[in-house]
Order: C-alpha cells, then sequence, then structure tokens
C-alpha cells in the first residue's frame, strides 16, 4: 500500500534500481558506450553499473534477428539496448513483455504491417521493434539533430505498455503521457506548439508520433527544449521519472 500513495504524491516509483547482484558488461562494449553515448558517458561509477546490468538484461531477454543480410553484432545488439535503457533509466520496470525480438535491416525496408517503405516500426503483434540499421546508426552517431530513431521506436513500444501494463513506472507513464496530450488539447495549444518550429512536421501526425519526436528532442537539445517549452520538459521528465545527472 506503501508505493501508490507515494507514486500519487511524487509522480515515481519509489524506488528505481535495486539489484541482488548487478551484471556485468563485457569491458569492450563499455568502452564502446563511453565513446558512443553521451548520456551513459555521464553518469556515475555506480549509475554506469545499473546501465551495464539493464542493457545485459535487454540482451538476455529478447532476441535479434538480421534481415537481408545483415550479420547483427554484439556492438549492434549493444548500441540498441542502451536506446531502449537511456529511455528507460528512470523506470523501475524496464524489460516490456510486449517485447520478442529486434530486426535490423540494413537499409530501408518494405514493411508488410504499414504496407510502406520504412526506417522503423514498432509491430505490435509479432511484438517486434523494426530498425534500417543505417537510420539507427545516424541517429545514434549525430546527437543534436533531434533525430534518434531508437528512441523514437521504443516510445511507441513504452507508450503501449504504459495502457496495458500498471506497474508504477507504467502507469506513470500513461498518465503523464495522458496530462501531456489534454494539455495540448486545449483550444490553440498544439498550433502554437507548431509555430515555433522546434519540432519537425512528422511530430504533427498523430499524438503518438508527436510523443516519439518530443522524446528525441528531450534527449538530444534538451537545454534548447527547456527554454522553448519549460513545462512540457518538465512534465516528460516526470513521464520517464528523469534526473539530472
Amino acid at each position: 500500500m506503501v508505493e501508490p500513495v507515494f507514486v500519487f504524491a511524487c509522480n515515481r516509483p519509489l524506488y528505481v534500481h535495486a539489484y541482488l547482484r548487478t551484471k556485468r558488461l563485457d569491458e569492450t562494449l563499455r568502452a564502446q558506450l563511453r565513446r558512443e553515448n553521451r548520456f551513459y558517458a555521464r553518469l556515475s561509477a555506480q549509475r554506469q553499473r545499473y546501465f551495464d546490468h539493464r542493457v545485459v538484461r535487454f540482451l538476455e531477454c529478447y532476441e535479434f534477428e538480421g534481415r537481408n543480410g545483415l550479420e547483427v553484432t554484439d556492438a549492434m545488439k549493444t548500441s540498441v539496448a542502451a536506446a531502449h535503457v537511456m529511455l528507460t533509466f528512470g523506470m523501475r520496470t524496464y524489460l516490456p513483455d510486449l517485447l520478442k525480438k529486434v530486426i535490423l535491416y540494413p537499409d530501408v525496408y518494405y514493411s508488410p504491417f504499414t504496407k510502406s517503405d520504412n526506417k522503423g516500426e514498432f509491430n505490435p503483434m509479432v511484438g517486434a521493434v523494426v530498425f534500417s540499421w543505417r537510420h539507427f546508426q545516424e541517429g545514434h552517431e549525430i546527437g543534436n539533430d533531434n533525430l534518434h530513431l531508437g528512441i523514437h521506436e521504443f516510445t511507441h513500444l513504452m507508450h503501449l505498455y504504459g495502457e496495458r501494463s500498471r506497474h508504477a513506472s507504467s502507469s506513470i507513464f500513461s498518465d503523464m503521457y495522458g496530462e501531456i496530450m489534454a494539455g495540448l488539447a486545449q483550444p490553440g495549444a498544439m498550433e502554437r506548439v507548431r509555430n515555433t518550429g522546434y519540432f519537425r512536421d512528422y511530430a504533427f501526425t498523430n499524438a503518438h508520433e508527436f510523443m516519439a519526436v518530443v522524446l528525441e528532442h528531450f534527449f538530444e537539445t534538451p537545454t534548447e527544449f527547456r527554454a522553448h517549452f519549460p513545462l512540457l520538459y518538465e512534465k516528460v521528465a516526470k513521464m520517464i521519472n528523469y534526473r539530472e545527472r
């Protein structure tokens, strides 16, 4: 009974990181994260151990498939896992049972689910997050263009998980998501956001895409985001239980 009261009062889980024993990531892969992932590089040594543990658990829980001749390496798996861990690092429940596998294509691919050429998608029918590896890499390597395919598609996954699960973290994600969208549904609110030109046009396709784009901006250009939309920034931070580190 304690945690529901705490969540209601504070809009965050009672605790996030509590592991009997943290799993260790291979040192070569840890060096890769320190080199390539700015979020990880800024964490304290203790929190890097938590992050490592979650990456290992992600790799243990989900299958990876390469398509169209793409060979999936441990380095590629680690980059994908790190994108998910970065998005969910403030959540206690971070391994959604809606996900079964990650599928990687070399480049743009045809999706029978959307009946179109895609760079990425979350397909809940088969429990798969799918990426064009080229576009995933571009989003990962360019840190300030507000394009991060990993964050984008994993946001779609966590949105659906939040709707279907009542764990503390997923409930907070879903509730804050609803609160944000309710605020933007007020007369003229979304139009004012659009007129700033900060979010790309694709964000205004629908509510799902809007939030996925918002999370890309949140991680890639946080200072600019906060300057443009301080209230929205704070609500997104609460949604994923993000703390400055």
